[in-house]
């Protein structure tokens, strides 16, 4: 009986019915993960202490580029691109350009064991209540945010993404000018 509907639902021989496979066509190439640019609003305000209990002020980095990251431990794609962003940090040293990652309702305890396991260089702020992820509307995680040197977002990205890859850092570079 369900071989007898199966068949039917298939339609005639030889047609296209819902239940088959479509042909076999050319390999479609995957794409490859872009910035979305932003409408170039003023970032919100951010404000939180780093691991060390140091306030930082997002106010305090105007002039410079800023990639604001939301992140979480628990967040495989999260951990997954902090290597590249820490690429991306070495490769613009000494250019105006900083990187604040905020952890996501995590505890300082859960934060400073990950860096135990791999060490970066950039701040690490806490974001405990979530107050700062629901202002900027880091709902998906990693989420992040390119804010120009004048305070206002350029691009944003949501998901992991490799940001040491040549066409991300010429984005960067050019918002330096």
């Amino acid at each position: 009986m369900l071989a007898a509907l199966l068949a039917a639902a298939a339609g005639p021989a030889g047609a296209q019915g819902y239940l088959r496979s479509p042909p076999a066509g050319p390999a479609v190439p995957a794409r490859v993960p872009e910035l979305k640019p932003w409408d170039g609003v003023v970032a919100p305000p951010l404000e939180l202490a780093d691991l060390q209990g140091n306030s930082h002020r997002l106010a305090d980095y105007r002039g410079k580029v800023v990639l604001v990251n939301f992140w979480a431990t628990w967040c495989t794609p999260c951990r997954d691109e902090m290597p590249s962003i820490e690429r991306l940090r070495n490769a613009l040293a000494g250019r105006p350009f900083a990187v604040l990652a905020v952890n996501v309702g995590e505890t300082e305890r859960a934060a400073r064991e990950f860096l135990e396991k791999m060490p970066l260089k950039f701040a690490i702020l806490l974001d405990r209540n979530l107050q700062a992820s629901r202002a900027w509307g880091a709902r998906i995680l990693p989420a992040s945010y390119l804010v120009a040197p004048n305070g206002a977002i350029r691009y944003h990205y949501f998901g992991e993404l490799d940001w040491a890859r040549e066409d991300v850092v010429r984005t960067i570079t050019q918002m330096m000018a």
